[in-house]
């Protein structure tokens, strides 16, 4: 079963297929929006490191953690860790200001910081709805299907991670039936399993035996979602994923979860402390445990609704914290992850179209490098709904061509059209427009743009069931990319493995890769 170095870097050699269209990737040409002074950032940092001395950071159910802390200088009496800035910011340091993540397809890598942008889907909901079904609990199928939108959206360029709770899978193991499903139907880069370090360890060896245990010390196979259980506190599961990780340099996206107003103060700049100390914690805890582990900025902060306790989103205050959060994560020289396609609405409606632009315009304006939540989500997280999945990813498609910017070549200013035309005339059928009359504009494949009477003879569809229609075609036409076949043999027996342990609560048995 096992195979030579050399057959398996011959192997890695291989791309695998691509898939349908080029992968756009963004590269942000815009000026970006800031809401802070250089002076207001030294002042939320200031704020930062005072929280982090004076009230810490509560470590809980694991001492091999406070250890490590005590180990560089922090301060730890019981599950209290506390910190000074000098010891603090030696390690946030050592992070790198960008890096590449691996894809099975070496032309689906994506570099992660600088000016360049990346769009994931939506992460964790445990429902799903379309337009037929409507709302129930989500299926591995599910699970599948929507890494299949992702694989066939040019402006995905990622498979993103738990993209549905698959609630017909047993938890145990359901973490394997998703890492096989990202790595069999697409060939994007993937997010790793970080609800247990025994399922980031399965992550990171199912990253070996795809790509190579060189390659991916070089630059990682996996990025995965590292959650602080805010206000300043981390817990065992994200320190113990985290640390399976930055001993393995698998990237992490460090996020403070914060609802303002119940998981921090009610005001934007006791927010945005709080939630730089914890980000900045949990980087520098992956820098003690491996100097230069790739970590993210994460941000993800919403506030609450005063009347009935839920999370809002697309808020002005939502707006204003994603700009200078970003601001934040470049003082550090820190690549930063936020927003998404967010909403609280139910249904794929007006509400959900505004709040969605609402959070996504200020997420590409302030420079945001890595976008999770970019496709499906609904109700506030709960649901990834196929249709919202389908009208979001036409949003990332035009977004994608406004960051872009405006080129100024002679080609652009079209003399010989000017030439050819002349004035009072129209440049419909002129030689530059045929030139570029499918390149020039954004091409729209879900929003009508007939007439009346055509929209009207076709049913006068809504753009939900312009989407409904879309994802269902999408999925009718899908076809994998094709795997190496040694590969998927090791995969499926290291799965196998890992099955009977999960079953007989066996302990874990490291597979040794070739």
């Amino acid at each position: 079963m096992k195979e030579s170095t050399r057959r398996r870097a011959r192997r890695r050699e291989r791309r695998s297929g691509s898939p349908p269209g080029s992968l756009k990737r963004p590269i942000n040409q815009l000026p970006l929006v800031t809401v802070l002074s250089d002076e207001g950032v030294q002042i939320i940092h200031q704020a930062s490191m005072r929280l982090l001395k004076e009230q810490g950071v509560m470590v809980l159910d694991y001492p091999a953690a406070r250890e490590t802390f005590r180990e560089h200088g922090a301060q730890v009496e019981d599950d209290l860790v506390r910190i000074d800035e000098d010891t603090l910011m030696h390690f946030v340091r050592q992070a790198p200001s960008s890096f590449t993540q691996l894809a099975r397809n070496y032309d689906n890598k994506v570099q992660i910081g600088g000016n360049h942008m990346v769009f994931a889907p939506v992460y964790g909901p445990p429902f799903v709805s379309d337009l037929d079904g409507g709302r129930r609990r989500a299926s591995i199928e599910d699970f599948r299907n929507f890494i299949r939108l992702a694989y066939l959206c040019p402006h995905m360029h990622h498979s993103g991670g738990t993209l549905v709770e698959p609630n017909d899978v047993d938890v145990r193991e359901r973490h394997l039936d998703m890492l096989l499903a990202h790595i069999t139907l697409s060939d994007k880069a993937f997010m790793g399993s970080v609800t247990h370090a025994d399922n980031a360890r399965d992550t990171v060896t199912l990253a070996r035996i795809l790509l190579g245990a060189d390659a991916i010390e070089e630059n990682p196979a996996a990025i995965s979602i590292i959650n602080a259980s805010s206000p300043l506190r981390f817990d065992d599961r994200m320190l113990g994923a985290l640390e399976v990780y930055a001993r393995a340099r698998q990237a992490v996206i460090v996020t403070p979860f914060i609802i303002a107003g119940a998981m921090s103060p009610s005001s934007v700049a006791a927010t945005l402390a709080q939630q730089n100390a914890e980000a900045l914690f949990g980087i520098c805890y992956a820098q003690m445990l491996n100097s230069g582990t790739p970590c993210v900025y994460g941000s993800f902060l919403a506030n609450i609704d005063m009347k009935s306790g839920a999370p809002c989103f697309g808020t002005g205050e939502n707006a204003l914290a994603l700009y200078a959060t970003a601001q934040m994560a470049r003082h550090y020289s820190l690549p930063y992850r936020s927003g998404g396609n967010l909403t609280a609405a139910r249904t794929p409606g007006a509400q959900a179209g505004y709040e969605s632009a609402a959070t996504m315009l200020p997420t590409v304006q302030a420079g945001t490098n890595f976008v999770l939540h970019a496709a499906g989500w609904l109700e506030g997280g709960l649901i990834s709904s196929y249709e919202k999945f389908i009208l979001d990813a036409e949003m990332c498609g035009m977004l994608v061509r406004m960051v872009g910017g405006i080129t100024l070549s002679d080609e652009d200013f079209a003399w010989d059209a000017f030439d050819e035309v002349g004035p009072g005339n129209h440049f419909l059928g002129s030689e530059h427009t045929m030139r570029h009359y499918t390149t020039a504009f954004y091409q729209h494949t879900v929003f009508s743009m007939d007439n009346y009477e055509l929209w009207e003879e076709k049913g006068s569809p809504d753009s939900y069931k312009l989407a409904n229609s879309r994802w269902k075609q999408m999925l009718k036409e899908y076809e994998p990319p094709t795997l190496d076949e040694a590969i998927a043999e090791e995969m499926q027996a290291f799965v196998g493995q890992r099955r009977n342990e999960l079953r007989d609560r066996k302990p874990r048995t490291e597979w040794r890769t070739s």
